[in-house]
């Protein structure tokens, strides 16, 4: 399917903002009692104490039997290093099946060696149900969804279009913010000039779904934009910024950022689509700090 072919559904979106991450969960879905796709789910965690808990989560359940919906998917964007997914107990909940970005492989195999995990962890991606390719179309109901291919902020990032909604994850951020560090593992700044190209060069009232918001002072969380916004008013990738210029200025910004908080343990876990790492002897889960390696 071409980004130029319009796609007749005009989907229904409902955002859950998680003010402990500044993260932004999706159900989107044709009408109530149809078939849905959960994208980005969040579980909180505690880094002090090292719980989990599932508020967050609990939110989007509520809101899907309430709708009556049925969960067909349960998506990622990419592996996030601010949150940790609660893939598994959605699809425990309600059922759904995974998916991710077939390029998962290379963001594992990366962080298996980073974190010295277990010999048996699998670096082919098969923790998810599905690994998505570019291109690729699911169906949700009778709404199709075509998987995006946009890596630049990691490598296996990918974007999900649904009528004339598309789920642009850490790709872009509202337009007084700007767009994604691209100095993980695996990142690249002129790869994500071209990703968001790519996706400006939708419709012009295409709807933007993003991943994140990062208010500056005196602005409310937002997380709905359009491709003319985006291309009329983003502080980093708005028309007639140039590729160089871009990476110019990702690679100097880039160099400022500390690590995001949760990294170290949401990497570990989403690589692993949301399952926790195999028990020890004793029974718990653990996760593990690389000291001095990243």
């Amino acid at each position: 399917m071409s980004l130029d072919t319009p796609l007749p559904v005009l989907p229904q979106v409902k955002g859950f903002f998680d003010p402990g991450t500044w993260t932004v969960s999706y159900v989107v879905y044709a009408l109530a009692g149809s078939a849905c796709a959960i994208i980005d789910s969040v579980l909180d965690y505690d880094p002090k104490s090292g719980r989990t808990s599932t508020v967050s989560a609990d939110r989007v359940i509520d809101f899907v039997r309430e709708q009556g919906l049925q969960v067909a998917w349960i998506l990622e964007t990419h592996a996030h290093a601010d949150h940790l997914s609660a893939a598994p107990y959605l699809k425990a909940q309600l059922g759904g099946q995974t998916a991710m970005g077939a390029h998962i492989t290379a963001v594992q195999k990366v962080f298996k060696g980073i974190f010295n995990l277990e010999p048996d962890f699998a670096v082919d991606g098969r923790q998810f149900d599905r690994l998505l390719a570019d291109g690729e179309t699911l169906p949700v109901g009778d709404m199709p969804l075509q998987a995006l291919s946009v890596p630049g902020h990691t490598p296996a990032c990918m974007a999900y279009r649904v009528g004339d909604a598309v789920f642009v994850g850490d790709t872009l951020f509202m337009p007084d913010v700007g767009s994604a560090r691209c100095d993980f593992p695996g990142g690249d700044a002129q790869a994500l000039y071209a990703s968001v190209q790519r996706i400006l060069s939708l419709p012009a009232q295409t709807r933007l779904f993003l991943c994140h918001d990062y208010p500056p002072e005196g602005r409310t969380v937002q997380f709905e934009t359009t491709v003319a916004e985006q291309r009329a008013a983003n502080i980093h990738l708005k028309d007639g910024i140039g590729e160089a210029d871009f990476v110019r200025m990702r690679s100097a910004r880039d160099a400022t950022l500390a690590m995001p908080v949760l990294m170290l343990p949401a990497v570990q876990i989403n690589i692993r689509a949301g399952e926790m790492p195999p028990a020890e002897a004793n029974g718990v889960a653990y996760l593990k700090i690389p000291l001095n390696a990243v």
